[in-house]
């Protein structure tokens, strides 16, 4: 089957690698319809995670049943399915609380895994033609339709990137009749900031320094704030008081939840073209309100193995937590439990309450996928989210 492999930083080529298979009773081997391609990705990319090369990459998959094992009760072959990104057993100590993606039996070297993803397992990666899923009960999403419809690009963001914007709204705490910052509006924080207005936002401000996701913030709802034009805390401050501040909150200039969609890779306002990996949270302690919120879905690698200039393999990080804790804000972390959200989030997308799809820009076969990650790496031709149709 032809695969998506990373070859080397920057690098990634359309390789015939052996088909996808049944090992285990409790397999599936899905076709795969369409694939997308993640920020996430893109951090192995850029040879920050310590990918080796032959890695086949991708992790948000979606297809058809193509066979099971004589153990898989549920699933059966013409299914339709989304794959979560984050694969489990279902029955471990972790996923009986519905932690998916802490469960314990998946890695054997440690907790949690996931497809075609440096140090979390041996699994191979979804922007294939075939993927084996294994724990298929568990694993494979029923969904209605035909491969292909006019739901293909809602449904595919089911693996990953609506489960975890909406997870970061779940992170932030985020209620209706809140206001919210977004620092970020790549896929996930697009995704974020529509998930908080689904949830009922009163007002929701997406930061970001790239034109095409300024303007898809402002397509969806959100309000966009350029960090290119000055400092976005004190933009969005001036923003809310022209808004006229309601009874009650004249002493609230900032925000009441604050979501991280950034990671380590944030700019630095200070010296363009470099990074600083604690811009974003500086700037979340300063926004937020006293007793608010702030949820971290952007990635904190426990090592950086390519750091930039001026910075350290190590993830430690200097944080405000003084300011967070004279304000009373808290603050969580954390990875997307997958299957708390998937099938909620599906039916949103089958009743027309949601269209995440929205967010898809490009698509193209696998063949075009080495310059997709090249496009998408260097935000070119407006490129935001790009799936593969293998």
């Amino acid at each position: 089957m032809k695969a998506v492999v990373f070859e080397d930083v920057r690098a990634v080529g359309v390789h015939t690698v052996p088909d996808a298979t049944i090992e285990s009773g409790s397999d599936a081997v899905v076709r795969v319809t369409s694939s997308a391609i993640c920020g996430t990705d893109l951090h192995m990319y850029d040879g920050r995670t310590g990918a080796e090369p032959g890695l086949v990459l991708g992790h948000e998959p979606l297809g058809v049943v193509e066979q099971v094992g004589p153990c898989v009760e549920t699933i059966t072959p013409g299914m339709r399915v989304v794959i979560p990104t984050h694969l489990y057993c279902g029955t471990c100590h972790m996923c009986a609380r519905g932690l998916s993606a802490a469960c314990l039996r998946a890695r054997p070297d440690g907790i949690g895994a996931a497809y075609g993803y440096a140090g979390m397992g041996p699994y191979r990666g979804a922007q294939a033609e075939l993927l084996r899923v294994p724990w298929a009960d568990a694993n494979c999403i029923r969904l209605p339709g035909q491969p292909g419809d006019a739901r293909e690009d809602d449904f595919v963001l089911l693996a990953d990137a609506f489960v975890t914007g909406w997870h970061a709204t779940v992170l932030a705490d985020v209620r209706a009749g809140d206001t919210v910052a977004v620092f970020g509006a790549g896929t996930i924080g697009l995704l974020a900031a529509y998930s908080a207005l689904l949830k009922g936002s009163r007002a929701v401000y997406c930061v970001d320094g790239v034109d095409a996701r300024l303007d898809k913030a402002s397509e969806l709802g959100a309000t966009p704030v350029d960090f290119r034009a000055g400092d976005p805390v004190d933009r969005i401050r001036e923003l809310r008081a022209r808004a006229g501040l309601p009874i009650g909150e004249e002493k609230l200039g900032g925000v009441d939840k604050v979501i991280d969609a950034v990671g380590f890779q944030a700019h630095d306002r200070t010296h363009p073209g470099r990074e600083r990996p604690n811009q974003v949270i500086a700037d979340a302690a300063r926004m937020v309100n006293p007793e608010g919120a702030v949820g971290v879905a952007g990635v904190y690698p426990e090592r950086d193995l390519n750091p930039q200039p001026g910075e350290t393999a190590e993830g430690w990080l200097t944080v405000p937590w003084a300011t967070f804790f004279a304000k009373g804000v808290g603050v969580r972390f954390g990875r997307t439990h997958d299957r708390r959200y998937t099938t909620h989030l599906r039916d949103l997308i089958t009743s027309g309450r949601a269209r995440p799809g929205a967010i898809v820009t490009h698509h193209g076969g696998l063949d075009y996928a080495p310059e997709l990650y090249r496009q998408f790496d260097q935000r070119e031709r407006g490129i935001i989210k790009a799936v593969l149709h293998p």
